[in-house]
């Protein structure tokens, strides 16, 4: 198997992107705020879940993560990004902490 220039490769991948309506990131090749919040959000998931013990399965760990994502991560935790609400809170409209009833 013969292996293509890494060239070749990104260009024919900016050239998908581009016929296909997909927007690209703007950070450069190790700039510390290039997909920074997804970079967190994996870490804190390997954290929280993935590592906290074996899972025997694929299938197990998939209904766990989703689990995860929809009964905490979405609902409960915090997140500094978001001005310490939880995503359902931001996507409820809140912006503010303080709006939110004790």
């Amino acid at each position: 198997m013969s292996q293509r220039p890494r060239q070749c490769t990104s260009k024919e991948f900016a050239d998908f992107c581009r016929k296909n309506g997909v927007r690209r990131s703007l950070g450069r090749t190790g700039s510390c705020f290039d997909n920074a919040v997804a970079e967190s959000f994996f870490a804190t998931y390997k954290k929280e879940l993935v590592h906290t013990r074996p899972w025997p399965t694929l299938a197990s760990l998939r209904r766990e993560t989703f689990d995860w994502i929809e009964s905490y991560y979405n609902t409960q935790r915090r997140h500094s990004t978001l001005n310490y609400l939880t995503p359902q809170e931001y996507s409820l409209g809140y912006r503010e902490i303080s709006q939110i009833a004790a």
